[in-house]
Protein backbone atom coordinates (compact mmCIF):
# COMPACT_ATOMS: atom_id res chain seq x y z
CA UNK A 1 0.00 0.00 0.00
CA UNK A 2 1.39 3.37 -0.99
CA UNK A 3 2.05 6.15 1.48
CA UNK A 4 -0.50 8.40 -0.25
CA UNK A 5 -3.22 5.76 0.09
CA UNK A 6 -2.40 5.35 3.80
CA UNK A 7 -2.66 9.11 4.28
CA UNK A 8 -6.04 9.25 2.51
CA UNK A 9 -7.36 6.34 4.61
CA UNK A 10 -6.22 7.97 7.86
CA UNK A 11 -7.70 11.30 6.76
CA UNK A 12 -11.06 9.72 5.89
CA UNK A 13 -11.19 7.80 9.16
CA UNK A 14 -10.46 10.96 11.13
CA UNK A 15 -12.92 13.22 9.29
CA UNK A 16 -15.66 10.57 9.53
CA UNK A 17 -15.08 10.23 13.28
CA UNK A 18 -15.24 14.01 13.72
CA UNK A 19 -18.40 14.27 11.62
CA UNK A 20 -20.09 11.50 13.62
CA UNK A 21 -19.21 13.28 16.86
CA UNK A 22 -20.55 16.57 15.47
CA UNK A 23 -23.92 14.95 14.66
CA UNK A 24 -24.08 13.46 18.15
CA UNK A 25 -23.13 16.73 19.79
CA UNK A 26 -25.70 18.67 17.78
CA UNK A 27 -28.45 16.20 18.66
CA UNK A 28 -27.52 16.41 22.34
CA UNK A 29 -27.54 20.20 22.21
CA UNK A 30 -30.89 20.20 20.42
CA UNK A 31 -32.44 18.08 23.18
CA UNK A 32 -31.13 20.44 25.86
CA UNK A 33 -32.04 23.66 24.05
CA UNK A 34 -28.39 24.73 23.85
CA UNK A 35 -26.34 26.45 21.13
CA UNK A 36 -26.41 24.33 17.96
CA UNK A 37 -23.88 23.34 15.34
CA UNK A 38 -24.85 24.95 12.04
CA UNK A 39 -26.28 22.83 9.25
CA UNK A 40 -23.54 24.17 6.98
CA UNK A 41 -20.91 22.73 9.32
CA UNK A 42 -22.64 19.33 9.46
CA UNK A 43 -22.98 19.24 5.68
CA UNK A 44 -19.40 20.41 5.17
CA UNK A 45 -18.24 17.45 7.26
CA UNK A 46 -19.81 15.15 4.68
CA UNK A 47 -18.45 17.05 1.70
CA UNK A 48 -14.84 16.98 2.92
CA UNK A 49 -14.94 13.22 3.38
CA UNK A 50 -17.04 12.54 6.46
CA UNK A 51 -20.07 11.32 4.54
CA UNK A 52 -20.17 7.88 6.19
CA UNK A 53 -19.86 9.51 9.61
CA UNK A 54 -22.69 11.85 8.64
CA UNK A 55 -24.94 9.02 7.49
CA UNK A 56 -24.06 6.99 10.58
CA UNK A 57 -24.80 10.02 12.79
CA UNK A 58 -28.16 10.48 11.13
CA UNK A 59 -29.04 6.85 11.75
CA UNK A 60 -27.47 6.41 15.19
CA UNK A 61 -28.70 9.66 16.72
CA UNK A 62 -31.93 9.95 14.65
CA UNK A 63 -30.75 13.42 13.71
CA UNK A 64 -31.62 15.41 10.58
CA UNK A 65 -33.47 12.40 9.17
CA UNK A 66 -36.40 14.52 7.98
CA UNK A 67 -34.10 16.72 5.91
CA UNK A 68 -33.68 14.96 2.58
CA UNK A 69 -30.86 17.28 1.54
CA UNK A 70 -28.69 15.80 4.31
CA UNK A 71 -29.10 12.36 2.74
CA UNK A 72 -28.52 13.82 -0.72
CA UNK A 73 -25.34 15.71 0.20
CA UNK A 74 -23.85 12.76 2.07
CA UNK A 75 -24.69 10.20 -0.61
CA UNK A 76 -23.51 12.44 -3.46
CA UNK A 77 -20.32 13.15 -1.53
CA UNK A 78 -19.78 9.42 -1.05
CA UNK A 79 -20.17 8.80 -4.77
CA UNK A 80 -17.83 11.67 -5.60
CA UNK A 81 -15.17 10.45 -3.14
CA UNK A 82 -15.41 6.94 -4.56
CA UNK A 83 -14.99 8.28 -8.10
CA UNK A 84 -12.02 10.44 -7.12
CA UNK A 85 -10.29 7.64 -5.22
CA UNK A 86 -10.85 5.14 -8.02
CA UNK A 87 -9.57 7.64 -10.55
CA UNK A 88 -6.54 8.52 -8.47
CA UNK A 89 -5.54 5.15 -7.06
CA UNK A 90 -6.78 2.65 -9.66
CA UNK A 91 -6.50 4.33 -13.05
Amino acid sequence: MSLMLKIVIIYLLAVNAVTLVLYGADKSRAKRGKWRISEKTLLLGGVIGGMLGGLAGMKLFHHKTKHLYFYAVNILSLLLWIAVCVGFFVL
